[in-house]
């Protein structure tokens, strides 16, 4: 997730604050939460003082609480963060990748700013595979803990989280926000979809939705790379995306590195056949087999007939997420897998933590398709675009997303937001969806940033500011550039004038 900036630090340090000292920090002192269908183990606080972000310190209150859902044989961890001087805020705090919970530098963050700041473990502690939780016993998947990572315990943390906050400080909690970015993005839309009255406001940003669809199409680069029986190196790769981006790069106006107007690009890659490239010592030349490949992956995943199953990537994407590669000194190149796709395709799919899945053949591959969205899309997908209750609830949600991820498809969250609107076109009133061309999954990047977008949802919840553009920026050549990235479905144009300012650019 994205770090605030220091300016709205300092701006939220001029909101009326609650204070609270060192001795109100006891595990006594504190209430058992109630839990609908949990039962609390434990509760410990303790005080930490000069925890520090920048050049910032912070002292807050360390709530751990431990409960389990009887008969589910689950045990999990609660991480609450008081601050000593509280803007009267709360904030859910989202994970990534199979965590649950947030890192150490995200709630640092939020509290820094004044917020009581949540985070939850759901269960279990894996980041990029479910060895250790996802299996009950060979061949049965551990369906509680995968609904504590999907759901119940997101919600769960927030209503514990919500009770002791407001017994420590004795006031009322004025707003609650989720923030979070990948998983954490996923988890807002969950909040907003299931949990409609949790949030006032919710930052999704790149978020992992469509999880059925596209943790299986996350193998297809390495799936086309294994049939065309060819691993291509990762300069090879990068040529092919150059030379993309160099073909379709002013399509926005401005060369700049960036494919802005991904939707008018239709460069193809048997043109980049032949041209020259470097890597370390050799030099070679773009094959027509890796040209064959990389058009496969931006097709997206296919079925035996041809039809559509996923997204692929846009041209301009870096490849090296998922169809990455490793070569020997030889020259002799394998595939690497995406870690939380080929578990996915071990654990759940195929029950088998020592499946290939490089194996499957077509067949093996739709089925394998099929059976994700049909055992597992209630569980996790996270694709509802029914947000009525939200809307009534009146809550507001702002979701940005890299064109240029490298993980997770940026069509996919296109066809969300589209499934939004289709359902209510008066979505936007409540919803936003922000596309930030060349930037990749939650940061990083050529292109402009999202420079503090949890601040922009805050004065839209609570001083109805639209967030008509979200403030972005990005460094070239050791300058500041600023640009303000478009509410979809319009696209920053630039217009003349200096490309640093962000009023050289209009959403048309």
């Amino acid at each position: 997730m994205l770090r605030p900036s220091l300016q709205s630090i300092l701006d939220v340090a001029l909101l009326t604050r609650v204070a609270a000292t060192a001795s109100s920090c006891r595990t006594d002192s504190l209430p058992t939460p109630t839990l609908l269908g949990g039962s609390i183990l434990s509760i410990e606080a303790a005080q930490v003082n000069s925890a520090t972000i920048s050049s910032s310190s912070i002292d807050f209150c360390n709530v751990s609480v431990i409960y389990t859902h009887p008969g589910q044989n689950d045990r999990i961890n609660v991480s609450l963060w008081l601050p000593n001087t509280w803007n009267g805020r709360f904030q859910g705090v989202g994970g990534g990748g199979w965590t649950t919970n947030a890192d150490f530098g995200d709630m640092v963050s939020a509290v820094s700013q004044g917020y009581a700041a949540a985070t939850t473990n759901g269960g279990h502690t894996a980041i990029t595979n479910t060895s250790s939780w996802a299996m009950l016993s060979p061949g049965n998947v551990n369906l509680y803990l995968l609904q504590d990572f999907a759901s119940v315990s997101l919600n769960d943390m927030t209503i514990i989280s919500k009770q002791l906050t407001e017994a420590y400080y004795g006031k009322p909690i004025s707003r609650s926000y989720w923030n979070g970015c990948s998983t954490g993005g996923r988890q807002g839309l969950m909040m907003a979809q299931r949990y409609p009255d949790a949030y006032d406001g919710i930052l999704a940003e790149a978020p992992a939705i469509n999880w059925a669809e596209f943790i299986v199409a996350e193998f297809w680069p390495q799936r086309v790379m294994h049939e065309m029986e060819y691993f291509p190196n990762q300069c090879e790769l990068s040529a092919i995306t150059s030379a993309a981006v160099e073909a379709c790069d002013e399509l926005d106006g401005l060369e700049d590195g960036i494919i802005g107007m991904i939707g008018l690009c239709d460069f193809d890659p048997r043109s980049a056949v032949g041209k020259a490239y470097t890597c370390g010592d050799l030099a070679s030349h773009v094959t027509e087999e890796a040209a064959t490949i990389v058009q496969t992956i931006w097709t997206g995943a296919r079925d035996a007939y041809g039809r559509f199953q996923w997204y692929g990537f846009p041209r301009g994407t870096p490849l090296n997420g998922l169809a990455n590669t490793t070569c020997s000194s030889n020259g002799t190149c394998i595939g690497v897998p995406f870690a939380i796709s080929k578990d996915w395709h071990q654990i759940f799919l195929k029950r088998d933590p020592n499946f290939d899945p490089y194996s499957m053949t077509q067949a093996e591959w739709d089925a394998a398709f099929h059976a994700s969205v049909n055992q597992y899309t209630s569980i996790i997908g996270t694709s509802d675009p029914d947000l009525t209750q939200f809307k009534n609830a009146g809550g507001k949600m702002i979701t940005w997303h890299g064109m240029a991820d490298q993980l997770i498809f940026y069509n996919g969250t296109v066809d969300y937001y589209e499934r939004v609107l289709e359902a209510d076109p008066g979505a936007k009133e409540y919803y936003r969806f922000y596309a930030a061309p060349g930037v990749g999954h939650c940061r990083g990047g050529v292109g402009a940033v999202p420079t503090d977008p949890l601040a922009q949802l805050v004065k839209w919840v609570e001083e109805g500011e639209v967030p008509t553009t979200l403030t972005a920026n990005r460094t070239v050549e050791g300058r500041r550039w600023e640009q303000g990235l478009c509410a979809y479905p319009l696209s920053s144009k630039y217009i003349g004038g200096d490309p640093a300012s962000a009023s050289s650019f209009r959403c048309e």
